[in-house]
C-alpha cells in the first residue's frame, strides 16, 4: 500500500516551567531530546540536585515527565528521603461523550490514563464507551510529601499552567476551535506579535497546546462576540481601504476597538466590526471568495470566519495505481485513463486544501492509493485507524466505493461519492452527483414554467419510453425517427414535413431524445433551417446531453442558433471569465483546469467547509441547504431509509457558441 499523507496540522513541543508559590522548588515538563545536563544548565542547578528530588530520573528521562527542581542556589540535604511526589485528585470535570470519541482520545485530551478514566467511571469495566455517556474526569494536582512519615501534611504543587516567570507574559492553554487570530484579538496583539512570542508556532493550533500570551488583568482580556465579524488588517492597509471594505469611518472603527486611536492600524491587527457578509478574517479569505463564486443561501466562508472550527480529519481514496506507473510517468498518464482522472481530481483537491490551509483551517488529510484493487482496499481498511475520520472522499469505482461505505457505516463515518453516478445509497453515503432522474426532472420543471410555448418531442425507437414521459408531463406532441422498411429498425432520420406539421407560430421547444450523432445532425440541420424569428422561434432541448451531441458531424453553429438547452451537474467556466481558482491552477500547473480538476476542487472545498462550519456532514445538510462553487453546486436531501443525494442541477444553454448557465 502506498499512502500519501498530506498533513496540514504541524505538531510541536513546548517547554513549560511553573513557579511554585511559597516553595523552594519549581517544576519542569520534559520534552523530547532533553537530558539531565541540558536541564541543569538551563536552570543553573546541579545534576545531583535534580536526581536528589527525582530519583526515578536515574533510569532515564521520558517525554512529558514532570521534574521537581530546586531554585538556583538552594541546598538540598538528604533529598531522596525528604520529598515524595504523588498525584492527588483536585476536582472532577463532567464530560459528555460525543460521536467517535474513544477512551484513547479522551485520555489524550485530558492527559490522563485510560485506567484512571475507568477507575472513576466503573461502569466502563463492563460496558463499552457510548455516545451520550457522562463521565467524571479527574483533575490531578502534584503533591510533594516531605519526610518519611506518610501522615505528614503534604505541600501542594499545582500543575495547571498559569503565570510564567518570563517577564510580562503568561502561559495560555489553547481551547478547542481557537485559531491564532482569536487569541491575538483576546490579548490585544497582532497575529505576528503572537508568533514572535512563540517561535516555531505552527500554522494551526491544537487544543491543549500551551503558548505564551501577554500578561493582562482578567478584565483586560477581550471576549470574541459571534454577533460581530473580525478582520485581520493587511499590509499597508489604511482607514480609507477599510472604509471601502466595511463601510465604517475611522471614528466608528475606533469606537468598536478601544485603544485603536492610540496605536493606529498595524499589520496583523484583528479588528472587531459589525457582521459583514463575506468579510474575511484571514488574509487569504478575500481571494477565496473569488474561488467560491456564490454560496447562495448559505455563505460558508462567512460562517467559517465567524467561528473557529476544531481539528478535522478527512481521507481521500483514489485509484492512482502507482505500483504500475513504471519509469515513464508521462506515458503512464497518457495511456491510463483511470490514473489521468485520479491525478486531475487530486490536483484540484490540492488547490482546495491549500486555500483552506491559508484560511486557517485545522486539517489532517490522509490520501490512499486504492490501486483500483479490492484486495488493496481491504488492506487499507484493516491496517488504518479511521475512528477519528470525519469524512472520506472516494473511491471512484462503484464496487470499491460501496465496500468502503459499508465498512465505515457502523462508525457513522460519512463517505462521499465524487464522480460516480451509481452507488448504493447507504445511511452514511453522500452522492455528490445528481442522478439522471434529477436531471430529467429539472429540465421538465424549467420548461413547465414557460407558458404558451409549443412543445414537441423527437426521438428514436430506443428512447420512446422517455419520450412518452416527456409528452405526458409537458403536454407535448411527438415525432419519431423513420424506420427501415425491410428490417423495421431505426433509420435515424426524419423529413422536413415530419416536424413542420408539429411546429406552430411563436415559440417552439423541441426535445431531441437520442444518443445517435447522425440523427442529431439530421434533426438539428432541419430545425436550424426552420428557425425563422419573424414567424417562429425554435429552442432545441434534451433531457440528457450525451457525447453524441459533441460529435464532429453535429454543427455547433446549429446548436448555438437553436439555443440548445439541457440539464447538467456542472456549469462551464468560460476562459474569458475572471476566476481566481482558474488563475491559481494555471499559475501552479501551467494548464487550464479540465472538468475533473474543477470537480476535485469543488467537492473537496464543499466537504471540508461543511465540516468546519457544522458539527458534521450530516447536520450540514440543514445548516447549509445550498452551496455553489466554481462549476458545481450541492443541495443534499435525505432519502428515507438511506443516505444523502445531491439534487442540485444547472440548466445550461448554447449562446454565441459558448455554454452558459440559464438565468432562472
Amino acid at each position: 500500500m502506498r499512502k500519501i499523507l498530506v498533513t496540514v496540522v504541524i505538531a510541536f513541543s513546548f517547554l513549560g516551567c511553573t513557579s511554585m508559590q511559597g516553595q523552594d522548588y519549581s517544576t519542569h515538563k520534559v520534552t523530547s531530546g532533553e537530558t539531565l545536563e541540558s536541564i541543569s544548565k538551563h536552570y543553573n542547578v546541579s545534576v545531583s540536585a535534580i536526581l536528589g528530588l527525582n530519583p526515578d530520573a536515574r533510569k532515564g528521562l521520558k517525554s512529558n515527565t514532570v521534574l521537581i527542581l530546586p531554585k538556583a542556589g538552594t541546598v538540598i540535604s538528604n533529598p531522596v528521603k525528604q520529598v515524595t511526589v504523588v498525584d492527588e485528585v483536585d476536582k472532577f470535570i463532567t464530560h459528555k461523550v460525543r460521536r467517535k470519541e474513544t477512551l484513547y482520545s479522551l485520555s489524550k485530551t485530558y492527559n490522563i490514563s485510560q485506567a484512571d478514566i475507568k477507575k472513576h467511571n466503573t461502569f466502563l469495566y463492563a460496558n463499552n464507551l457510548r455516545k451520550g455517556d457522562e463521565l467524571q474526569i479527574p483533575v490531578y494536582k502534584k503533591v510533594a510529601v516531605k519526610g518519611a512519615d506518610k501522615n505528614q501534611e503534604p505541600n501542594t504543587i499545582t500543575t495547571p499552567v498559569t503565570p510564567n516567570n518570563s517577564g510580562n507574559t503568561n502561559t495560555y492553554v489553547v481551547q478547542p476551535k481557537e485559531g491564532k487570530w482569536r487569541i491575538a484579538y483576546k490579548y490585544g496583539i497582532t497575529v505576528k506579535e503572537l508568533e514572535d512570542l512563540n517561535p516555531g508556532l505552527p500554522e494551526v493550533l491544537q487544543p491543549g497546546e500551551t503558548i505564551k500570551v501577554p500578561s493582562l488583568e482578567k478584565e483586560a482580556i477581550k471576549n470574541v462576540d459571534d454577533k460581530f465579524s473580525y478582520y485581520t488588517v493587511l499590509p499597508k492597509e489604511g482607514f480609507y481601504r477599510l472604509k471601502v471594505k466595511t463601510g465604517l469611518e475611522q471614528e466608528e472603527l475606533e469606537n468598536l476597538n478601544p485603544g485603536l486611536s492610540e496605536t493606529g492600524l498595524k499589520e496583523g491587527m484583528v479588528l472587531k466590526v459589525p457582521f459583514v457578509k463575506g468579510l474575511a478574517v484571514e488574509n487569504n479569505s478575500e481571494s477565496m471568495q473569488g474561488q467560491v463564486n456564490d454560496l447562495s443561501s448559505t455563505n460558508l466562508i462567512t460562517e467559517l470566519n465567524r467561528r473557529d472550527a476544531g481539528a478535522k480529519e478527512i481521507a481521500i481514496m483514489l485509484p492512482f495505481r502507482l505500483n504500475k506507473v513504471g519509469e515513464d510517468p508521462k506515458e503512464a498518464v497518457k495511456n491510463d485513463r483511470t490514473l489521468s482522472i485520479s491525478l486531475d481530481f487530486y490536483s484540484g483537491a490540492l488547490i482546495a486544501l491549500d486555500s483552506l490551509k491559508k484560511m486557517g483551517a485545522n486539517l489532517k488529510v490522509n490520501v490512499y492509493d486504492t490501486q483500483n484493487m479490492h484486495s488493496e482496499l481491504l488492506s487499507i481498511l484493516s491496517t488504518n485507524d479511521f475512528s477519528n475520520t470525519d469524512a472520506v472522499i472516494g473511491p471512484l469505482m462503484p464496487k470499491n466505493f460501496n465496500a468502503v461505505a459499508s465498512a465505515l457505516r457502523e462508525d457513522n463515518i460519512a463517505v462521499v461519492s465524487p464522480i460516480t453516478k451509481s452507488v448504493t445509497l447507504g445511511s452514511n453515503v453522500f452522492q455528490s452527483r445528481a442522478s439522471e432522474d434529477d436531471l430529467e426532472q429539472a429540465i421538465i420543471n424549467h420548461f413547465k414554467n414557460q407558458a404558451g410555448a409549443n412543445i414537441v418531442v423527437v426521438s428514436d425507437q430506443k428512447h420512446l419510453t422517455k419520450a412518452g414521459a416527456l409528452k405526458t408531463q409537458l403536454g407535448a406532441s411527438s415525432v419519431s425517427s423513420r424506420t427501415d422498411k425491410k428490417s423495421g429498425k431505426d433509420a435515424f432520420y426524419i423529413f422536413d414535413q415530419d416536424v413542420i406539421k408539429a411546429l406552430k407560430p411563436g415559440k417552439n421547444i423541441v426535445f431531441l431524445e437520442t444518443d445517435n450523432s447522425g440523427f442529431i445532425s439530421n434533426v438539428t440541420s432541419i430545425l436550424n433551417s426552420l428557425n425563422d424569428s419573424s414567424q417562429r422561434e425554435i429552442i432545441l432541448a434534451t433531457s440528457g446531453q450525451t457525447k453524441a451531441f459533441e460529435a464532429d458531424i453535429v454543427s455547433n453553429y446549429h446548436l448555438s442558433n437553436l439555443k440548445f438547452t439541457y440539464p447538467a451537474v456542472s456549469k462551464v467556466v468560460n476562459e474569458d471569465e475572471e476566476n481566481s481558482f482558474v488563475s491559481s491552477y494555471k499559475k501552479t500547473y501551467g494548464l487550464t483546469p479540465n472538468a475533473y480538476v474543477v470537480r476535485g476542487f469543488d467537492v473537496t472545498m464543499d466537504v471540508v467547509l461543511r465540516l468546519l462550519t457544522s458539527d458534521d456532514l450530516y447536520t450540514s445538510t440543514t445548516d447549509a441547504p445550498l452551496t455553489k462553487y466554481v462549476e458545481s453546486k450541492f443541495s443534499y436531501q435525505k432519502k428515507m431509509f438511506g443516505g444523502y443525494y445531491n439534487n442540485a442541477v444547472y440548466i445550461v444553454h448554447f449562446n454565441d457558441l459558448k455554454i452558459e448557465e440559464v438565468k432562472q
